[in-house]
């Protein structure tokens, strides 16, 4: 019996230690935002994301930019943490924005939370 119960406060400890890593590091929010025209109507996006990283398990591993319709119209995928280099910049050249969407937004992922953070609500540049 003795065994059992210690058993179980061992798996209990196990459960809320990993739930508590997970908690620490929150949500992946986007801190600042650069916009720039390049030819060919397309625009280069400078996207810098905060995230208290943890390893692999737990980090911010992409931006997007969308529309208030929440069409996508990019993808950022971060590839590794960034433990630490926080905030961090990355960009994103190429991003076509269709003509009459004069706003977007820009939200960061990270691996166990999804969506949920600070995001921005940006001006498309000559619009």
């Amino acid at each position: 019996m003795i065994r059992q119960f210690a058993l179980v406060i061992s798996f209990s400890f196990l459960v809320s230690t990993s739930a508590a890593t997970f908690a620490t590091a929150g949500e992946a929010d986007v801190v600042k935002v650069g916009i720039a025209a390049e030819s060919g109507g397309a625009y280069r996006f400078r996207v810098t994301v905060r995230h208290n990283d943890e390893g692999w398990e737990h980090y911010a591993d992409a931006w997007e930019v969308i529309g208030k319709d929440g069409t996508i119209y990019a993808t950022r995928v971060l590839a590794h943490p960034h433990e630490n280099e926080q905030p961090f910049t990355r960009n994103k050249s190429g991003i076509q924005i269709p003509d009459g969407i004069n706003t977007v937004i820009v939200r960061a992922h990270d691996k166990v939370h999804a969506y949920g953070g600070k995001t921005m609500e940006v001006k498309v540049p000559g619009r």
